[in-house]
């Protein structure tokens, strides 16, 4: 990870935000023959006692899955809007251009939860994106034998956290006016180009207090 201190959030409220904002995320452990194993799913955060705890489920059987049982270390990448920014936009152009993005790396164990807490769970996770307490989607909707053959196929997780090591990297590092036209060009740029200016905007004042 980028340990740049200038671009390192460790306002513990940001994170969760950040993280709640970004769900989909790349959960990533080491086999047992120290191989690297990767997925995509949609995360759920919880809190007790003070503690963050990430819940979601995956396949049976898949080389993540397998990874698990054999070591518990587990590597959670949340990403948020990134873009190209180009040495052109700065007063000095004679530097080398650059990247802006957000990112939050969450580090902590992994626990497989029991076949018994599986339903818990998957109505918590389906409940909280689908944001309709009447939506026919909702676990409690859908058909027992539905719900039987989709339980027997995966298995439901939750994560310790012990670490969370998050970058928003947004040109605080530049000097005002470079900052004010990198958010101008971006902001007339693709989406996620004009979430990053947003971002940008959203910080100004904290980067550039007088």
């Amino acid at each position: 990870m980028y340990h740049l201190p200038s671009y390192q959030e460790k306002n513990q409220d940001e994170i969760i935000a950040f993280i709640k904002a970004h769900p989909f995320a790349t959960l990533i452990g080491v086999s047992a023959s120290n191989e690297p194993v990767a997925t995509q799913l949609p995360i759920l955060i919880k809190e007790r006692e003070g503690v963050l705890y990430l819940q979601g489920h995956f396949m049976k059987q898949t080389d993540h899955h397998q990874a698990f049982l054999q070591n518990d270390h587990v590597l959670v990448l949340f990403s948020g809007p990134h873009a190209y920014v180009s040495a052109s936009w700065y007063e000095n152009k004679k530097q080398a251009s650059t990247w802006n993005y957000m990112t939050v790396h969450a580090r902590g164990k992994m626990h497989l939860l029991s076949d018994e807490a599986l339903p818990t769970m998957l109505e918590e996770l389906t409940a909280h994106f689908e944001q309709n307490p009447s939506s026919p989607s909702q676990y409690k909707e859908l058909p027992e034998d539905y719900i039987s053959r989709l339980s027997k196929a995966i298995v439901a997780f939750e994560i310790k956290l012990l670490q969370t090591d998050a970058v928003f990297k947004l040109s605080q590092n530049r000097d005002e006016q470079s900052f004010d036209n990198i958010v101008s060009k971006l902001s007339s740029g693709n989406w996620e180009e004009k979430a990053v200016a947003e971002e940008m905007s959203k910080r100004k004042q904290q980067f550039f207090r007088s």
